[in-house]
């Protein structure tokens, strides 16, 4: 699995049209998508998941209003349940050497090659020349070519509505002529949402034991650490896991890792910190920090850390909600960070443009959006350059 920061052919995003994540305030939830697509679409093309015809419809108005860069984006007529692609969509890789691949004695029981069948595309998107052309490549398959890690999705082991979430990623994967793969333990599916998850690109993932181990919003039950550890071996080129503990307050995934700790470099983490002893964030994150601390890279290496102090808590109708500037999107030529008209914003801002020199640091207004119980990250999913 890349890491977030090497080149990418696309953006993933689903636009929002499920008012239940955000009762009572849905109205600024497609600006805030189309201020996101707008400084995506500068810096690589984005592949627009839309309900239907007339969300289409709206999203194009929106997007043309917003300068945004509408020849970038390409629509895919779809029906989602909700917008959080980066949990329910599937996970690119490239192949290495060594690969077992679905039709060798081990993949067989564990791959499962092709994507949708054309009647299974909504709104006579038609995909029969994209499954031809993707047969074709898997063919020749050769090293760095793509691959869809398709793991199974439920909702994040809590909420009832995923039946259509749980096919975006065999779509997605005809559609990027990648050869899906469907992650299994012991003949079940696995259950993945990718912000569970942060790679270096070289071999380290990052997770928590809160979101993986815990028996609340289990997601794979009977399956242990070094189940998981050997999974992200097999299906995603990291041998080397770093576990950390639990996620902030307010996370209704039970503990992802993206709005604790990412990958900035092969070699460097940043990590939340919370300074209030008072506040219920303190000790988790303290704890985490001495994990980092301990950690070493696949190299044996100890990581650089970078702390980022997290905001001051958000709190909407007497519920904390999970807002952290660790849940930043890195796109080629930017990095989008979520902020909250909090003090701390600049601090954030500043620290990730001196990680970052290369890139334009662009601050995404989400005291809305993080009333849906995620930000930036949790919305998109890379596409690697293949």
């Amino acid at each position: 699995m890349p890491a977030e920061w090497e080149p990418h052919d696309a953006t993933w995003l689903a636009w929002p049209h499920h008012h239940g994540d955000w009762p009572g305030k849905f109205e600024p939830i497609p600006w805030v998508y189309t201020e996101i697509i707008r400084n995506l679409a500068r810096h690589e093309r984005v592949d627009l998941i839309v309900n239907d015809a007339a969300a289409e419809h709206q999203a194009r108005k929106l997007l043309q209003r917003a300068n945004a860069f509408p020849g970038n984006v390409r629509f895919h007529r779809w029906p989602t349940n909700r917008a959080w692609l980066r949990d329910s969509g599937c996970i690119f890789v490239k192949e290495k050497p060594g690969f077992a691949r679905p039709d060798s004695p081990f993949g067989s029981a564990q791959g499962k090659l092709g994507g949708p069948s054309p009647h299974e595309v909504r709104e006579g998107r038609d995909l029969s020349r994209a499954n031809d052309d993707a047969k074709a490549m898997r063919a020749l398959a050769p090293e760095g070519s793509l691959l869809a890690m398709n793991f199974g999705f439920n909702a994040w082991a809590k909420y009832s509505n995923w039946r259509h979430d749980e096919k975006i990623g065999a779509l997605m994967s005809t559609v990027a002529h990648a050869q899906e793969i469907r992650p299994t333990h012991r003949n079940t599916r696995v259950v993945l949402e990718g912000g569970s998850i942060d790679v270096n690109g070289q071999g380290t993932l990052l997770t928590t034991e809160e979101c993986l181990l815990s028996k609340v919003q289990q997601r794979n039950p009977g399956m242990s650490r070094k189940d998981y550890e050997k999974l992200f071996a097999d299906y995603l080129g990291a041998p080397h896991v770093i576990w950390l503990n639990k996620g902030i307050s307010g996370d209704d995934t039970h503990g992802h890792v993206d709005d604790l700790t990412r990958f900035v470099a092969r070699d460097t983490v940043v990590t939340m910190v919370e300074s209030n002893r008072k506040d219920v964030n303190h000790k988790p994150l303290r704890d985490n920090l001495g994990l980092l601390q301990a950690a070493r890279d696949q190299a044996g290496k100890p990581l650089t850390i970078v702390e980022l102090p997290m905001p001051a808590p958000v709190i909407f109708e007497q519920r904390r909600l999970p807002a952290s500037y660790a849940n930043f999107y890195i796109a080629n030529g930017v990095v989008l960070v979520p902020v909250f008209n909090d003090p701390n914003d600049r601090i954030a801002l500043n620290t990730l443009s001196d990680l970052f020199p290369t890139r334009k640091i662009v601050p995404i207004y989400s005291g809305d959006l993080v009333w849906g119980l995620g930000t930036t990250h949790c919305m998109t999913q890379q596409q690697p350059a293949s």
